[in-house]
């Protein structure tokens, strides 16, 4: 069931290059490293020969089907030489670096290299086992082993790490990464292990594992989508004649085909009223007699009041961020707690991990029985108006209420990411096809995720593993009105929170609005000041309604004063970016998501 496949990877080594001895004789050194990103292949020295490995796109996968069983013991064995599959790879080197050509073939090595979905290791805590930790798929072991150490020896002794580990926790994927899955995404990412990942490109691979009830009507009208956990949302939705190849995508540039439609979507939703398709949330039911208290020693903030939702925040022992959950409450001891699609197994875990032993709460995964849509926009009371019943659309903002839409049992939450006003629905996937057709009838435009992020960005809403990690503290990320250090629970790194308001915070959140820029500048794109390196951005988008290129960003503290300028690195340009005041560049006093 661990979602890695074992790839063939062959490489060969020539014989002795006697001009190449004679030059690293004379140097003192040897040739540097060659990549060809295009061909996909390494070129480099061994000792006084050459060393070709390709990365081919017909590569094989060993090991995957009952007629190729793995055997018992494969311990110092290679596979048999298949130097024909890498023909094309060999010529083209040979071409680059003629003197690849002039010695014959030493030896060929084609052995086993494990694989995940995306080439990353698995590394922490294995999913669904309680105590049990995981550290294996390394397509570079040696270069991987300090750190893979280092990491797995925090997880078994301390249960967290230093860095945050996302990207290598085995959480990462769910029941979606099936085996078809795991196959076709690895020989993706071998073929491709040299290839550029746009900001707009989709890999093809392992799509359509997860459909919403809605997922047909999407398509038919136009949506161009993107996999969330294995989910397939809409990106954007193309109109007749909009260019919508793959080759379209593989550009840097903010203004590829998707660009004018994502603008008119986030005009709709500014202006009349929009609906997003949002499959996917995790969601968990909490209850059970002291489950309100329970979870006030978890979160840093407070709880809502029953019929409301609020944001809660999870930290570690040092106060950073473990997770952000929408808390939804429905009684003195009844909630429904609503997570990212991706954190499924991870949040889930994160809280039964702490419940109290003896049985006395409740916690359950009902992910796969509802799906939400986004309403939104200053016109989505007038469209609830006309397709709801028993719904009182006066309630106040973060209000809960049970109505029906469409004739359909619903929840509405009046909560919008987009920063409009606006509800979400959740409904039953069975319901869901019936409403969103009488929401779309009614007035509403589907918009898509890229126009969503432009919309939450100007909002200075943050995102799961963007802008809300465990490489902050939560008043390093900006969220002191969500911690509550007057409360008397206890909860996980409030000393380390006490102690970084005592000491003063050396970071700080801040938006930026970059100018002068084509493209925006993806996570973790370096900051300087004076040519100091100075933070780093979180995330980043458009923002349609503001009409301008923002950033989030992680900054030293003395910075975060807004006209302060900064540069930007954006893929090999430096940008100048101005701090933003505190708050959003969007309707800063929020009179709009009240109105």
């Amino acid at each position: 069931d661990v979602p890695m496949v074992v790839m063939s990877h062959q490489y060969f080594l020539t014989e002795e290059i006697p001009e190449l001895k004679a030059w690293t004789a004379e140097v003192g050194h040897k040739l540097p490293i060659v990549r060809d990103v295009d061909v996909s292949y390494y070129l480099r020295q061994d000792k006084n020969g050459l060393n070709l490995g390709p990365y081919e796109r017909n590569c094989k996968a060993h090991w995957e089907t009952p007629d190729d069983p793995m055997p018992e013991d494969f311990s110092f064995q290679l596979y048999p030489d298949d130097l024909d599959r890498l023909e094309y790879y060999i010529e083209d080197a040979m071409n680059r670096v003629p003197i690849l050509g002039v010695s014959g073939v030493s030896r060929v090595i084609n052995g086993p290299i494990p694989y995940a979905p995306d080439g990353l290791p698995l590394l922490g805590p294995m999913p669904g086992v309680e105590n049990a930790f995981e550290a294996h798929s390394f397509t570079f072991g040696i270069a991987q082993g300090g750190g893979a150490g280092k990491v797995m020896a925090e997880w078994i002794i301390h249960g967290e790490t230093e860095w945050d580990m996302w990207d290598c926790d085995p959480r990462r994927y769910t029941a979606y990464a099936d085996h078809d899955y795991a196959l076709a995404k690895a020989k993706e990412t071998y073929g491709h292990e040299y290839a550029i990942h746009f900001p707009h490109h989709e890999w093809p691979a392992g799509r359509n594992k997860r459909l919403s009830a809605v997922h047909d009507r999407l398509i038919a009208a136009g949506a161009q989508m993107g996999p969330y956990n294995g989910w397939e949302r809409a990106n954007w939705f193309a109109r007749p004649g909009d260019d919508t190849s793959e080759e379209a995508t593989q550009t840097w540039e903010r203004n590829g085909p998707w660009a004018v439609r994502v603008r008119e979507e986030v005009e709709a939703v500014r202006d009349g009223v929009g609906v997003l398709d949002l499959c996917g949330f995790s969601r968990f039911e909490l209850s059970g007699a002291g489950a309100a208290e329970w979870l006030r020693g978890r979160i840093a903030g407070a709880l809502p009041k029953i019929g409301r939702m609020t944001l809660g925040y999870f930290p570690d022992s040092r106060g950073r961020i473990l997770t952000e959950m929408s808390i939804m409450r429905f009684g003195e001891d009844e909630f429904t707690l609503i997570t990212a699609a991706a954190a499924q197994w991870h949040d889930f875990e994160l809280l039964k991990k702490a419940l109290p032993s003896g049985g006395g709460l409740s916690l359950v995964d009902r992910t796969e029985e509802f799906e939400t849509l986004i309403v939104t926009g200053p016109k989505s009371r007038e469209l609830f108006e006309r397709i709801s019943e028993g719904a009182d659309l006066t309630l106040p903002w973060l209000s809960l209420q049970r109505a029906k839409v469409a004739g359909r049992e619903a929840l509405l939450a009046r909560v919008s990411f987009a920063g409009e006003l606006g509800w979400e629905i959740h409904a039953s996937p069975a319901d869901l096809p019936e409403i969103y057709d009488a929401v779309v009838e009614a007035g509403a435009r589907p918009f898509g995720m890229y126009a969503l992020d432009s919309m939450r960005i100007e909002k200075g809403y943050r995102t799961w593993k963007g802008d809300l990690s465990l490489e902050y503290s939560l008043l390093e990320a900006g969220l002191d009105r969500f911690v509550r250090l007057d409360k008397p629970q206890d909860f996980p790194g409030k000393a380390a929170l006490q102690n970084e308001i005592q000491q003063g915070r050396k970071r700080a959140f801040v938006s930026l609005v970059i100018e002068g820029n084509a493209q925006e500048p993806k996570s973790m794109s370096t900051i300087r000041k004076d040519g100091e390196v100075v933070g780093e951005v979180t995330s980043s988008a458009y923002g349609y309604r503001v009409d301008a290129s923002i950033a989030h960003a992680v900054v030293r503290a003395d910075l975060a004063t807004p006209g302060t300028r900064l540069d930007v690195e954006i893929f090999g340009q430096t940008c100048p970016a101005v701090v933003q005041a505190p708050g959003p560049l969007w309707d800063p006093d929020n009179a709009r998501i009240r109105a």
